[in-house]
């Protein structure tokens, strides 16, 4: 592993926390003092980490402060206090690891997607190789899953007595082998009267391994007629537990196509690969699912079905990290929010969340109005007492109102910390802070050139599109136009022809039939949703600075800086660091920059912008949008982002305050539905589609 990569957990041990190890039977997390690192980067510095069981929680941060990094030290078990009985399985944005994953399930290319589901279950999979390594003649009959109680009748009539002892004792052996590794883990961190009593603990294990290694190697003739007894006896016992593990739902996780059942895992295109990492995750029973970015990907029947499945889990806790507004407010019990390298618990949905922060920024932004007016008070007071002392000679009261000049440059600001207490400077905020971290800013080039000439920048009439070799059409007679100012969205399922209407309205596609005009005197920027897989394929050394003076040859390295600092990235990130080294959400804004330049497009094309952004980003970005005076054509999965860019959809932040928004809160576009190769508007926009599709997921879930 390299030197980058290197992840490193620590957390308190001591007689004084209660370890989870000592409680088997709880599903709780509660770390204290948990510090992780990579790299040498600190993501967490001491910070409380408390999961409870059956709770669904939401984990919310921006991209880069090392979410995925804190889920992934929980999935690989490497965080100490956690219960060693506790199955955790992580479906992450590139990843599928855990404690109940069998690692071998994505290393064979030959297996089927039905395969590969069911050899991602740790436990299952070694209760077959249990199975099969006792009783070799067994193995065809294993394979086709057939009656057990056959099973077990041939199984004891056909094997031999003392090879059935000489497997049991294998077997044992190795169960105590595993068991031994993670007991000198627990005794190597444990320290005072714990640390005591691992180390004995250890020591009896160590014991019962040497006594289970001489079990191994003992010959035919030290079997006693007992042992042969007592071995039926646990063969009944384990064939038992065995078949209980054998028992799958596969109603529970999403159905794939008959003809893509049987086909080769690595042979499914990324979505595909996706969903089926997805039925992995959804397949088996475990204790905590850990869902990192899980609708990447998804169109939104599936991501209702999937947030309708998290709502039915019992017994189960959940964390997920999602860009998606809706499905995190559907999901979220409670949420878990990282920042400063610290975690916070919030009991409620993103949603409350943000109404209470926004109210907590009202409530500082009062404080500081306060805090202006009583300043200003004591100014002009210091500005009289000054005057009076300059006219009398009085040097005492020059030195007062000096004095007192300082105390408002240096100790003025907020009276009340941030948790409601009084203000001290050596525990609270150093400074004045309306809140404790800025927001993310994101400006765009507003005001396009005016065009020399009206008419639509884009007109498709009746237009038809087949692929080659296709037997049906993608689209067949459709109509579109979009003029200057206006704002259209496309929704629908993946593969519905979304991103093919767009190819054939930019000129990327021809249409089998029908004509598709853009305006002559138009600038059309379309992003598209590779564009971060674009920028991940360049050179290693390419900056995001030099890729955008590349694209823009006529910048000069100012105006190429300008356009970055724009979107939220200055600094060494922008001349420094190379693009692959750039989270999902920095990528975005660079490939952002790239296509828009610094002069306003008149129609902007977004192709799902927002699948690799954290929901603060996306806000950011609704809000740069929300005052864009060009035309825009928006394809997104994303409720909430629909909403607020192409519906004008305005959040109630709940004051008093009647001013413009930015011009576009009385401005509504119109949100339209690829359905079966036509194109229908939704006269009740983003939640009418919604709708739609929860009666979808419905008839997912009955069907």
């Amino acid at each position: 592993m390299s030197k980058s990569n290197t992840l490193t957990v620590t957390a308190a041990q001591s007689r004084f926390h209660t370890d989870a190890v000592d409680i088997p039977t709880t599903k709780d997390i509660d770390v204290h003092d948990l510090s992780i690192s990579i790299g040498g980067k600190e993501v967490l510095a001491h910070a409380e980490f408390k999961l409870l069981e059956d709770i669904h929680y939401v984990l919310v941060g921006r991209n880069g402060v090392g979410k995925s990094t804190l889920m992934r030290a929980l999935a690989e078990g490497r965080i100490p206090g956690v219960s060693w009985g506790i199955r955790m399985l992580l479906l992450g944005q590139n990843v599928l690891a855990g404690t109940a994953l069998d690692p071998d399930a994505q290393n064979d290319e030959s297996v089927t997607v039905l395969q590969y589901v069911i050899k991602s279950d740790a436990r299952r999979q070694r209760a077959l190789q249990h199975l099969i390594r006792t009783w070799t003649m067994t193995r065809p009959l294993i394979r086709k899953l057939v009656n057990f109680a056959l099973v077990l009748t041939q199984v004891l009539e056909s094997a031999e007595p003392l090879d059935i002892v000489k497997a049991l004792s294998q077997l044992d052996h190795e169960d105590m082998e595993r068991k031994l590794a993670e007991q000198r883990e627990i005794a190597a961190y444990r320290s005072n009267a714990r640390g005591a009593k691992a180390r004995k603990e250890l020591v009896a294990a160590e014991k019962a391994l040497l006594e289970s290694a001489e079990l191994v190697q003992q010959t035919n003739n030290d079997v006693d007629a007992s042992e042969i007894q007592k071995a039926s006896d646990a063969v009944m016992a384990r064939l038992s537990e065995i078949e209980s593990l054998l028992e799958s739902n596969y109603s529970a996780w999403p159905r794939f196509p008959s003809d893509k059942i049987d086909q080769p895992f690595t042979s499914l295109s990324g979505g595909w690969r996706t969903r089926c990492s997805l039925a992995c995750a959804l397949f088996q029973k475990v204790d905590i699912l850990l869902l990192d970015e899980c609708t990447n990907f998804l169109d939104l029947p599936a991501v209702i079905w999937l947030q309708t499945y998290i709502q039915s889990l019992v017994d189960t806790t959940v964390l997920v990290i999602t860009h998606d507004h809706d499905f995190a407010d559907a999901v979220a019990d409670e949420l878990l929010v990282l920042r400063e390298q610290k975690l916070e618990t919030f009991k409620g949905n993103l949603s409350a969340y943000e109404h209470e922060k926004r109210n907590q920024i009202r409530r500082m932004t009062r404080l500081k109005e306060v805090a202006d007016k009583k300043n200003a008070h004591m100014e002009d007071t210091i500005q009289a007492n000054i005057a009076a002392a300059k006219r009398t000679g009085d040097d005492k009261k020059l030195k007062q109102a000096a004095s007192r000049k300082k105390k408002i440059e240096e100790r003025s600001g907020l009276e009340v910390g941030m948790k409601g207490g009084r203000f001290k400077l050596n525990r609270d905020l150093a400074g004045f802070h309306l809140k404790n971290r800025a927001d993310i800013e994101m400006t765009i080039p507003l005001n396009p050139p005016p065009l020399r000439f009206p008419g639509a920048l884009l007109s498709m009439e009746h237009i038809s599109y087949a692929y080659p070799k296709a037997k049906t059409k993608v689209l067949s007679d459709v109509t579109l136009a979009i003029h200057p100012g206006e704002r259209v969205g496309l929704c629908g399922l993946n593969g519905s022809g979304k991103s093919t209407l767009v190819n054939l309205a930019l000129g990327v596609l021809k249409p089998s039939s029908g004509t598709v005009t853009l305006h002559p005197r138009a600038r059309v920027v379309h992003f598209t949703q590779h564009e971060v897989e674009k920028l991940t394929a360049l050179p290693a050394e390419m900056t995001a600075l030099s890729h955008v003076m590349a694209a823009h040859p006529d910048l000069s390295e100012s105006a190429a800086r300008k356009v970055l600092g724009s979107l939220g990235l200055s600094g060494r990130v922008v001349t420094d660091v190379p693009l692959v080294h750039l989270s999902g959400g920095q990528k975005v804004r660079v490939a952002l920059g790239t296509c828009i330049g610094d002069e306003a497009p008149h129609l902007l094309v977004l192709d799902e912008v927002t699948t690799h952004l954290d929901t603060d980003t996306i806000r950011a970005l609704v809000e740069a949008l929300r005052g864009f005076r060009g035309a825009l054509l928006v394809v997104t999965h994303d409720r909430y982002f629909m909403r607020g860019v192409v519906e004008g959809e305005v959040e109630d932040d709940g004051s008093d305050d009647d001013s413009e928004d930015g011009g576009r809160g009385e401005v509504s576009g119109k949100v339209y539905r690829v359905f079966k190769g036509g194109l229908k508007v939704l006269d009740g926009g983003m939640r009418h589609y919604g709708e739609i599709a929860e009666k979808a997921a419905r008839k997912l879930n009955a069907g």
